[in-house]
């Protein structure tokens, strides 16, 4: 990964999971590897996401990459709200596309609920 876009993916406050077409955990921000530690943390890259998601979430990621495969013009999709610590989070599906609009991943992308000032 490029070091400009590896700093901007973690410095992100909130858990980012990089996944390539296959499901495969291609990287995980120093949150994310926080987050999801008794999950297996670091363990979790190079392992399917499906490893530590229930089946229903994973009707849910398999439900989006077809949306983003259907339509390349759609590259985010809200997927659930979870509370974390006390704080509602909105969570994300957002594709990663290249030059030509294929889809190459995605991620999952958190959205605290607390402003700025409170945390």
């Amino acid at each position: 990964m490029n070091d400009l876009f590896k700093a901007v993916v973690d410095v992100d406050e909130e858990p980012i999971v990089i996944c390539d077409t296959e499901h495969i955990i291609v990287y995980m921000n120093p949150v994310a590897v926080k987050r999801y530690a008794k999950s297996g943390g670091e363990k979790l890259l190079g392992k399917s996401i499906f490893d530590c998601h229930n089946a229903h979430s994973k009707e849910i990621i398999l439900s989006v990459v077809a949306q983003f495969c259907a339509n390349p013009d759609l590259n985010r999709v809200h997927t659930y709200t979870k509370n974390w610590d006390g704080a509602d989070s909105d969570v994300y599906m957002i594709a990663l596309r290249d030059a030509n609009g294929n889809l190459i991943g995605y991620y999952e992308k958190h959205e605290s609920r607390i402003h700025e000032a409170d945390r």
